[in-house]
């Protein structure tokens, strides 16, 4: 596969958002700043990179370098699901509060509890997705949570499930909150890596947020041209939406299944790009879930377009 190392802002603001919360919360200890934590998530990709290069064990660079921001990941969840019980606990006692001294004491714990969680997620965020800009400038590789969404930070912009995508749009139409922009669903060939490749799914992409400036990327994540797309988001900071193949559950019929949910999300177009279009490879054929997926998107009344080689 063809590498792409790309220059990533990540300039850091000296009064962050992340600084504020900490600096609110009375505890008599520092917090690191945010400056702070997104060198150490630099800091222990780069060390990693730096150690299994050029040994026996880049062979397994991607498992690696994966499992390392996903160790992040996991931390900001579980401690996130901690104040989310701390902020349940809030709740209760302030519906339930009857103005003594024992539960205003209990409410105060209750809410410091939920506050310092709060941190402390968006502390193992900032070095999670600090370690994940280092590890695409580093290998060209793109790192996306494997369940579940992820909130955006300055470095990244937001990964949102698709099953939760969809709910969201089934609310809307109950009258409740948009999800927000207009959806751009794309699949394309695992064989379609090449800068070539790269190039016209950019101009595809480009063109897309040209029409639609606020628009988010739905895709399944599969290798090759899908992590390209997914690296184009992370540069242009769009939102992205992954409905992934769920193997264990469909078997074959995973990737097809996965289409049903992209276009479930009723995107604006779907690009597709059923092979490489870096010259015609012999026996080459039509990647079948792109071409299943545009096929979809004609029967259900949605704008589709194939992303084919520049003309001669």
């Amino acid at each position: 596969m063809t590498h792409f190392n790309t220059a990533f802002s990540a300039s850091s603001k000296s009064d962050s958002a992340f600084d504020d919360l900490t600096a609110s919360l009375g505890d008599a200890r520092p917090h690191p700043t945010e400056d702070a934590l997104t060198q150490l998530g630099r800091a222990l990709m780069t060390e990693l990179v730096d150690v299994i290069s050029d040994t026996a064990l880049d062979d397994y660079r991607t498992i690696l370098g994966e499992a390392l921001i996903g160790a992040f990941h996991s931390a900001a969840g579980r401690i996130e699901r901690e104040a989310d019980r701390a902020r349940d606990a809030m709740r209760a006692l302030n519906r339930d509060f009857d103005g003594s001294e024992a539960a205003d004491v209990e409410l105060q714990a209750a809410t410091a509890n939920a506050r310092s969680g709060e941190a402390a997620t968006q502390a193992c965020e900032l070095i999670r997705d600090a370690a994940s800009e280092t590890w695409t400038i580093a290998t060209g590789e793109v790192w996306t949570a494997w369940r579940g969404s992820r909130r955006g930070s300055h470095l990244t912009a937001a990964q949102i499930e698709a099953k939760q995508a969809i709910r969201a749009i089934r609310n809307r139409r109950a009258g409740e909150a948009d999800p927000g922009g207009p959806i751009i669903a794309f699949r394309g060939a695992p064989t379609a890596d090449t800068a070539e490749d790269a190039g016209r799914i950019f101009d595809a992409l480009n063109w897309a947020k040209g029409e639609w400036p606020d628009m988010a990327l739905a895709t399944t994540g599969a290798k090759g041209s899908e992590k390209l797309a997914i690296k184009w988001a992370q540069q242009k900071g769009v939102k992205l939406i992954v409905a992934r193949a769920d193997f264990d559950k469909n078997g074959k019929a995973a990737p097809f299944r996965a289409n049903d949910e992209l276009i479930a999300l009723e995107p604006e177009v779907c690009l597709t790009l059923v092979n490489s279009v870096a010259g015609v490879r012999e026996g080459q054929r039509p990647f079948g879930p792109a071409l299943n997926l545009g096929q979809k998107a004609m029967e259900n009344g949605l704008r589709h377009v194939p992303i084919k080689a520049r003309a001669a």
